[in-house]
């Protein structure tokens, strides 16, 4: 502890008398001063005692006592020392009589106590508490290393929380509470989820601190609460919470930092660990895309489980963010200039699409493997797992919240259109694969975030037909009919309606348009007439009845 008033009166060499408030000298000592000026109150910081003789002083005027000590209490002066046989033989009572009033402590100092050594006593006293503190964190240190190497997070946690006579809890990329101690603080870590999301929206590192007594945002809540980014990217990937009934003393400031030094070793890779991983997970992919997945397992080995073995989802992510980061970056990186600044989410939509699932995995217990692609994300997660519904959660949701007259034909920046795959095994994956990147075109034709391929497989063709460059080409192909059909001397589009539909059944489609064979038959020669091309061909009758189709009205 830092020193007291009472532990200088108690000091058996300064020989201090106590003359006004007996009941003040459990405060803490900052610092001890020594000052003559009629008004000191300038040069004081608070916390000090303040040492005097009265040289410049009035010291027996009770008005100027009373003017002098409020001035002294309301700057956060400690205590008054006033030394005897100097100037005056006693303390004056009107200076006494001020400090009662006032309930500032008022110390006697004698003559033979020179006010150096209450200086030294007072620097002695914060050296060695100081010294205490450090001693007690590199302590507290080595029991937090200790029981991170032996358990973990859980462990440095639940080793935190007893240094700090407190909670702990530590939080994942998402918000959400992964770990406390002890466990009863689960549900008051989990209110703070909300805090702990706009701390990340802050550059690391970063911290603030909630809860509190007479804290309004969380009334509920007494505690204290520190709250500290984690990791070493410009947006943190995790958070450390520390709940406490008061201010952290300095020992308990050395456990907090050296919790948060050792969550970030092991709670961050290093990069060259982390581009070592993106290179094994980008080789794996590779070879399962090759057909080759017992050289995908070899190379794995144990780094993602049975996800290799067990039916999985391949999702396929594209944002035009990432893709014109990228571009930027070739074009700066030819031109010989640094890369362009991308922020602490240099993916962008990709970048929060790549937290959400891994942090759905993590929670899971599912491994899932991730490739950044250059302008997209490759993802090959557990079909039916968490890190799937996470994604089709999180596209469902910024589907929802994009305005109805916003569509991703529009070029929005920001906007993130995924593919997923049907389930599929290691043997299939290149198959997979295009299914995944099928799903990602069908989404972007139809202004939508995410699209499963099993959906597309199991509708209808015919939405398929919606893309400008169909109706282009249908219209193209219909136009020469129509304008025949403009001048009255028949209607070939609707007889070549009617033939396709009858699947070339002369009787069946004249009947329909009401006509005979006959003008049917004639009808038909003039469409092979007009488009120069032989309805004879299987591939024209299908151009023509896509066409037919592509322009059909709603």
């Amino acid at each position: 502890m830092p020193p007291t008033l009472a532990s200088l009166v108690h000091h058996s060499a300064l020989k201090l008398t106590v003359r006004a408030g007996e009941d003040r000298l459990d405060v803490p000592v900052r610092w001890a001063h020594v000052s003559e000026l009629a008004d000191p109150v300038p040069y004081m910081e608070g916390g000090e005692l303040l040492l005097i003789t009265a040289l410049k002083l009035d010291a027996e005027d009770p008005e100027a006592m009373q003017r002098y000590v409020k001035r002294l209490a309301g700057a956060g002066v400690v205590g008054l020392g006033f030394a005897v046989g100097v100037n005056y033989d006693d303390v004056p009572e009107a200076l006494v009589a001020a400090a009662r009033q006032e309930g500032l402590p008022l110390l006697e100092v004698p003559r033979r106590t020179p006010f150096l050594a209450i200086s030294k006593a007072v620097s002695a006293a914060i050296a060695a508490d100081q010294y205490r503190a450090v001693t007690a964190g590199f302590a507290a240190q080595r029991e937090l290393t200790r029981r991170t190497l032996a358990d973990g997070p859980e462990g440095l946690l639940a080793a935190l929380a007893a240094q700090v006579d407190g909670w702990a809890a530590l939080y994942d990329a998402s918000g959400a509470v992964v770990a406390t101690a002890p466990e009863w603080a689960g549900r008051r870590a989990a209110r703070l989820t909300a805090d702990v999301q706009r701390l990340r929206e802050r550059p690391a590192p970063a911290s603030s601190v909630v809860g509190g007594a007479g804290n309004t945002e969380h009334p509920e809540n007494a505690d204290r609460v520190e709250l500290h980014s984690l990791g070493t990217s410009r947006r943190p990937r995790s958070a450390l919470a520390v709940g406490t009934a008061a201010a952290l003393g300095t020992a308990e400031r050395y456990a907090v930092h050296s919790a948060i030094a050792l969550l970030t070793l092991t709670t961050e890779r290093s990069r060259s660990l982390h581009e070592a991983g993106l290179r094994i997970d980008a080789a794996v992919l590779r070879m399962l895309l090759a057909g080759e997945p017992d050289h995908a397992r070899t190379v794995a080995g144990d780094l993602y489980g049975g996800l290799l073995d067990a039916p999985f989802r391949m999702i396929v992510a594209e944002s035009p963010a990432a893709r014109n980061r990228a571009a930027a970056a070739a074009a700066q990186t030819a031109a010989g200039d640094a890369a362009p600044e991308t922020g602490g989410d240099p993916l962008g939509t990709l970048g929060a699409l790549v937290e959400v699932v891994e942090s759905a995995a993590a929670r899971a217990g599912e491994a899932v493997l991730v490739v950044p692609d250059g302008e997209r994300l490759v993802v090959l997660a557990t079909d039916g797992g968490a890190a799937v519904a996470a994604c089709v959660e999180h596209a469902s949701a910024l589907e929802a919240a994009r305005p109805a007259s916003e569509s991703l034909a529009g070029g929005d920046e920001e906007s993130l259109v995924v593919g997923l795959s049907a389930p599929s095994g290691p043997i299939a994956a290149s198959a997979a694969y295009k299914q995944a990147q099928q799903a990602v075109s069908v989404a972007r034709r139809r202004g939508r975030v995410c699209v499963e391929h099993e959906h597309v497989a199991a509708g209808s063709v015919l939405p398929l037909l919606a893309d400008d460059a169909v109706r282009a080409f249908a219209d193209g192909l219909l136009r020469a009919l129509r304008d025949h059909d403009a001048t009255g001397r028949g209607d070939l589009v609707a007889s070549v309606r009617a033939w396709l539909s009858r699947h070339g059944q002369w009787d069946a489609a004249a009947a329909d348009l009401g006509v005979h064979r006959h003008t049917l038959r004639y009808r038909m020669r003039r469409v092979e007439e007009i488009l120069g091309r032989s309805l004879d061909d299987p591939d024209v009758r299908m151009e023509l009845w896509l066409a037919l189709k592509a322009t059909a009205p709603d």
